[in-house]
């Protein structure tokens, strides 16, 4: 092992000695507002809404008086709101708007709900932040029965194009980019593909120089989303008739993963391994690096309340988010110690980036309140409930990948699309497979599937809900169109569940 693998042998075993006690979830949370908001104080938003009126509730005798004052001052905000309002303000250049001083780098998202580029701003404070919980979970990793040469092996971070595009005021670029510039000198011994090949924005070409590359590399590590990686690693095996990827990087142990759920990959990815590998899943958002896996055997992710991100959840019930996945004026919040298990919660954020309040459009559950714990169960506007069968994209991953199992075949991607028919209504279902499969099959065992899995599923296919169509597509035509849409590689997502804006697009585009 080589001094920088022995330096973080070292680090892991210094991460697992006894530790002083933390503060419960609360007064975390209590912490991180209060330095938000005195942070702020000055800011043309922080004057606006008061903050100092909601600093001194923090000395009140009453200790959660300061939320009640928080909640009635600060609004709810959405991007669209939140931009129009304030952050337009940061690209011109503008400082104290939102954080104090000027903001510097904007992280460009476009999500999967809709087409418009969003402008996420990203400060110092924010970076800070993020690194810091990188380096948390990294050194997380010794509650892993690693092997002892593992340490030191390249880490493969697949993710968007690190070149910034700088303008009059600020850079822009993906999130990956930017924090790649902030990356510590002693990681850049472990990182691949390295600075060359991770500036390229041609993804295509970025995966060709990839591939070339990898017999130099002795990989132990991959991070990505599991779609793209899983086309890169197939590239690998083609490239250099291998049998698994293995046989090139036998010491890769541990894929950490995120941006959408495992389980409907897992088989297909399963099948390009030797042996089995160590899954720990990620939740790093341009908002924020909100939560992850802590450990082997963990329910969830592990969410972080004492880094600089305020959290409140929102019930998800037709009383807070509308039919269309919009939030309410005055939805409900609840903070941390307030929610429970098994109840499904829309996020709001107020962090060190100058965010506030903040709806990032994500559904999340606590498997564990106890230890903070959460799954994402989808998206706001991932959901469909044309007359009350209430799907979510957590019903949608489970049935998929109970199907893949039991037909023994891969789906790689699908997508759903809720439509009219006749006087009532249907479900489109798109599924990508390499497999030769009756669509009439798939429909009716996905269809027992999502009854078994969801009761108002079950109710309304009885009434309401006449029809489940299935289309069988290669897998290819899910990544074509990404392409088409400039949606190819990094932290781009095929969309689970299409509007009807796209799900015409995504038709027209099939038809060509």
């Amino acid at each position: 092992m080589d001094l920088l693998g022995k330096l973080f042998s070292r680090a892991l075993k210094l991460s697992t000695l006894p530790t002083k006690k933390k503060r419960d979830a609360f007064s975390q949370q209590r912490k991180v507002l209060k330095k938000l908001l005195k942070k702020s104080a000055n800011t043309q938003f922080g004057l606006r809404f008061n903050f100092y009126e909601i600093l001194v509730q923090f000395s009140s005798g009453n200790k959660k008086v300061f939320y009640d004052f928080y909640k009635r001052r600060v609004p709810v905000y959405t991007y669209n709101t939140l931009y129009n309002e304030w952050w337009y303000r940061l690209k011109e250049g503008e400082a104290d708007v939102t954080w104090p001083g000027k903001v510097q780098y904007f992280a460009l998202s476009s999500g999967t709900s809709d087409a418009s580029t969003k402008y996420i701003p990203i400060t110092e404070q924010f970076l800070k932040a993020n690194k810091k919980i990188g380096i948390r979970q990294l050194l997380s990793l010794a509650h892993y029965k690693l092997p002892k040469d593992l340490l030191g092996k390249g880490i493969l971070m697949l993710g968007g194009s690190t070149h910034l595009h700088k303008t009059e005021t600020y850079y822009e670029g993906d999130l990956s980019g930017i924090q790649a510039s902030k990356i510590p000198f002693w990681f850049q011994y472990f990182y691949k593909p390295g600075s060359r090949i991770a500036r390229n924005r041609d993804w295509e070409s970025k995966l060709n120089d990839i591939v070339e590359s990898a017999p130099d590399w002795d990989i132990g590590f991959i991070v990505g989303v599991p779609a793209w990686l899983q086309i890169l690693l197939e590239r690998i095996i083609a490239r250099y008739q291998l049998k698994t990827i293995h046989d090139i990087w036998p010491n890769l142990t541990v894929f950490v993963h995120g941006g959408v759920a495992f389980d409907p990959y897992r088989k297909g990815f399963e099948k390009l391994l030797a042996k089995p590998i160590i899954y720990i899943e990620t939740y790093l958002a341009s908002e924020g690096f909100i939560a992850y896996q802590a450990g082997p055997g963990r329910k969830g992710m592990k969410l972080i309340l004492d880094n600089g991100i305020f959290f409140e959840f929102v019930p998800f019930n037709e009383q807070n988010i509308n039919a269309s996945g919009d939030i309410v004026v005055n939805p409900k919040t609840l903070m941390i110690h307030e929610v429970e298990e098994g109840v499904d919660y829309v996020l709001l954020v107020s962090t060190c980036a100058g965010t506030w309040r903040y709806m990032i459009g994500d559904v999340i559950r606590f498997v564990d309140k106890a230890q903070a714990e959460i799954i994402i169960t989808g998206r706001t506007k991932h959901f469909i409930s044309l007359c009350g069968e209430h799907l979510s994209v957590d019903n949608m991953n489970q049935a998929i990948k109970l199907v893949a199992e039991e037909l023994n075949i891969i789906i790689k991607e699908f997508t759903v699309s809720g439509i009219a028919h006749d006087t009532l209504f249907a479900h489109q279902w798109y599924i990508g497979t390499d497999h030769v499969i009756d669509p009439v099959v798939v429909s009716d065992l996905l269809d027992e599937k999502l009854k078994l899995l969801n009761d108002d599923y079950r109710v309304e296919r009885t009434s309401a809900l006449k029809e489940i169509f299935v289309t069988i597509l290669p897998s290819q035509s899910f990544y074509d169109w990404m392409r088409y849409r400039g949606k190819e590689g990094g932290q781009n997502k095929f969309p689970r569940v299409l509007n009807k804006k796209l799900h015409e697009d995504w038709k027209a585009f099939l038809n060509q």
